[in-house]
């Protein structure tokens, strides 16, 4: 029989290696541990914001504060609104006494009016803020 068939309990062998031959080197991997393209000053904002030093700590805080002032002015908006509407039926009185499916006007403004007000400054205050943060990390990205 030679070396190549494979008889009756023995299988095919390819060639034999030796113990000498030395042992194949596994492949090199390249490892990147940042986009060598970014600019160092996107590279450097982002550092900052992950590891919390005090410059990203005041990024953060400036952002926070940039989004609470927009959320004050919705607050101040929405309540001026709606101290002036009892202001507005007591100065018209003829306003208040004016009635619509037999339901006087002020108790359907006041009554059904603020939902969708709210609903609605609400809305576009999650608007304002999800546009403020796009800003925010367009200037990290910068």
């Amino acid at each position: 029989m030679s070396r190549h068939s494979a008889g009756p309990g023995r299988e095919e062998q390819g060639p034999r290696r030796s113990y000498t031959d030395p042992p194949t080197k596994p492949r090199r991997k390249r490892v990147v541990l940042a986009d060598s393209r970014a600019p160092v000053t996107r590279l450097r904002t982002v550092i900052e914001l992950e590891e919390q030093t005090s410059y990203g700590e005041e990024l953060v805080r400036q952002l926070i504060r940039a989004q609470f002032k927009q959320a004050m002015k919705f607050w101040l908006a929405t309540l001026a609104f709606f101290l002036a509407l009892p202001a507005l039926f007591f100065f018209l009185p003829q306003l208040s006494q004016t009635t619509l499916a037999g339901v006087r006007l002020p108790w359907l403004v006041l009554g059904l009016l603020p939902f969708p007000l709210l609903f609605g400054v609400g809305y576009w205050y999650n608007v304002v803020a999800e546009r403020q943060e796009r800003d925010f990390v367009a200037m990290v990205e910068k």
